[in-house]
């Protein structure tokens, strides 16, 4: 199903009900004291893949390309840029894919990571890219993902995710580093 062939607000709304539904929350995960939102029920139901792909290809129109941050953005992203007939990148965590790569070591909310693309291959200057993930918390990941993309000559201007944790200033981060050009949209808040 393509994006035009649904209201925008219909799509937001059947992929608000179903997150609603089915999402879980999993206490101390992956660390005590953190709150994890597990996504996983939403993504295996049909429908709730449907609404979910169908409202976040709404927030990435006008992209060239996709960007999946590893892991769950790879299912989000690949879905997506199947729906606008854009091409994916995979941002994956460190160590995952082959020399030569482009990498950005950045903090996470209990620690530290590393993402990395390839150098060769894609060629991404001037591209208008959206980075796709499940859920921003601290925004780490999202800037980093941003960060590294334009460091190989993409033009980031949307970071799209199912949920944005509330209270935890990921979204004033992304503007902190990236800016006011650089769009977030969640399709709820958690």
């Amino acid at each position: 199903m393509n994006v035009g062939d649904r209201d925008d607000s219909d799509a937001l709304d059947r992929a608000r009900a179903v997150i609603e539904r089915r999402a879980r929350l999993i206490a101390d995960f992956p660390e005590p004291g953190i709150a994890f939102k597990d996504l996983t029920p939403v993504l295996a139901d049909p429908d709730g893949l449907d609404a979910v792909v169908d409202a976040l290809a709404s927030a990435c129109s006008g992209a060239d390309l996709i960007a999946g941050v590893d892991a769950r953005g790879f299912l989000l992203g690949g879905a997506v840029a199947r729906q606008l007939g854009l091409g994916v990148v995979a941002v994956r965590k460190g160590g995952k894919l082959p020399p030569p790569v482009i990498g950005l070591d950045y903090q996470l909310e209990y620690g530290t990571a590393r993402l990395e693309i390839p150098e060769d291959g894609i060629d991404l200057a001037d591209r208008r890219v959206a980075v796709l993930d499940d859920v921003l918390a601290t925004g780490g990941t999202a800037v980093a993902a941003a960060q590294l993309l334009q460091r190989a000559g993409a033009r980031v201007d949307t970071i799209a995710v199912v949920m944005e944790l509330d209270g935890l200033s990921g979204r004033e981060l992304v503007a902190a580093e990236l800016g006011p050009a650089v769009r977030v949209h969640n399709l709820c808040l958690g």
